[in-house]
C-alpha cells in the first residue's frame, strides 16, 4: 500500500483498538462514535488487505499482521506527538488546560486538598477533573490521553511510567474505648486479641480482604462497601473494625473518638505511585505537572 493513502486518524483507531481489544471502548476513548469507528476499521482492512481484528468473545483479537504493525504505529504516533510538542512553551499562569487524574475516594481525600491548594497558586486557570476508572483498564486510558495521570496503589497497571508518592502501611481504626484496643493497650500487642474483631472492608481494595484472607479472619467480615470514606463514622458508631492506610487513618484517629492499632500483618507495606504513559513523556504540561506533583510530595 501506498502511505499517501493512509489517513493519521485510521492509525489512532488502530492503535487503540489493538490495545483495548474492543472496537467500542476504542471508538469512546477516541471520542467517535461506533459507527465511525467500524468504517475506519473496515478502510484500514481495505488499504491493508488485512483483516487485521477478529472477533472473540465480546472483543476482537488481533492478527498476527496487526500485531507486527503495532508496535511500528505506537512508536511512529509517539515520534510524531513528541515532535509537535516540542515546540510548546508551557507557561502554567497562563494554562486552561483540563487535567484528567485517576483517583480512588481515599486518593482523593489525601491528594486532592493540596494539590488544588499548589495549583491555585502556579496555575489558577487549569481545571482538574478526577476520575475513578477500573484498574485493568487505566493504562489503555493513559495511552489514549482519556487520562493524563493515575495516582494510587496501582501493581495491576503495566506498561506505564510511574515514581513513587509515598509508603504506606495498613492498620486497624477502631472506635476508642473499643474491648480489644484496651486489651491491646494493657495486655501488649497481640493478633490473638484482634482475631476476636469483626471487620467492615472495602471490595475495590483488594488487598484489605486478602489480608484477613491470610489471617483467617475472612469469617469476621460483617460488612463490605464500596468507598473507604464511609467507614470512619461506622467504626465510630459501631464495634466494627476496618483496615485502612495509615496515613489516612491518623486523620481520623486524631480527630478524636477513634483509636490506630499498627500490629504486624501480611500484604500490609504498600507504595503509592505517580503512573503516566510514555506517549506523553515529553508533554510539557504533564511533565511540569509530574514535577509539581513531586515537589508537593512533603505535604502529602
Amino acid at each position: 500500500m501506498n502511505i499517501n493513502d493512509l489517513d493519521l486518524n485510521l492509525l489512532r483507531l488502530f492503535d487503540a483498538v489493538w490495545r483495548t481489544r474492543s472496537v467500542s471502548l476504542a471508538a469512546k476513548q477516541l471520542g467517535l462514535s461506533q459507527p465511525t469507528a467500524s468504517q475506519g476499521l473496515a478502510r484500514l482492512r481495505l488499504a491493508m488487505g488485512d483483516a487485521l481484528f477478529e472477533r472473540s468473545g465480546s472483543g476482537v483479537r488481533p492478527t498476527p499482521r496487526a500485531d507486527r504493525l503495532a508496535k511500528a504505529v505506537q512508536s511512529a504516533l509517539a515520534t510524531l506527538e513528541e515532535a509537535l510538542n516540542a515546540s510548546e512553551v508551557f507557561d502554567p499562569l497562563r494554562s486552561q488546560r483540563r487535567v484528567r487524574i485517576h483517583l480512588s475516594d481515599i486518593g482523593e481525600a489525601r491528594f486532592l486538598p493540596d494539590l488544588i491548594l499548589t495549583l491555585q497558586h502556579k496555575a489558577p486557570g487549569m481545571r482538574l477533573e478526577a476520575l475513578s476508572m477500573p484498574h485493568d483498564k487505566i493504562s489503555a486510558a493513559l495511552d489514549s490521553g482519556l487520562l493524563d495521570l493515575a495516582i494510587g496503589f496501582l501493581p495491576e497497571v503495566s506498561d506505564t511510567q510511574q515514581q513513587a508518592l509515598l509508603h504506606d502501611r495498613y492498620v486497624v481504626l477502631l472506635r476508642k474505648g473499643h474491648p480489644v484496643a484496651r486489651q491491646w493497650a494493657q495486655q501488649g500487642a497481640s493478633l490473638e486479641h484482634l482475631s476476636e474483631l469483626e471487620f467492615a472492608a472495602v471490595r475495590t481494595h483488594a488487598d484489605t480482604l486478602k489480608i484477613l484472607e491470610r489471617m483467617h479472619w475472612q469469617h469476621r467480615l460483617r460488612l463490605t462497601v464500596s468507598h473507604f470514606l464511609s467507614l470512619p463514622e461506622i467504626v465510630r458508631r459501631s464495634d466494627l473494625a476496618v483496615l485502612m492506610p495509615r496515613n489516612f487513618a491518623m486523620g481520623f484517629a486524631a480527630a478524636g473518638e477513634l483509636e490506630m492499632l499498627e500490629p504486624d500483618l501480611p500484604l500490609q507495606d504498600f507504595t503509592v505511585s505517580l503512573h503516566w504513559s510514555m506517549r506523553f513523556e515529553k508533554d510539557p504540561c504533564l511533565s511540569w505537572l509530574r514535577k509539581t506533583l513531586m515537589q508537593a510530595c512533603g505535604n502529602f
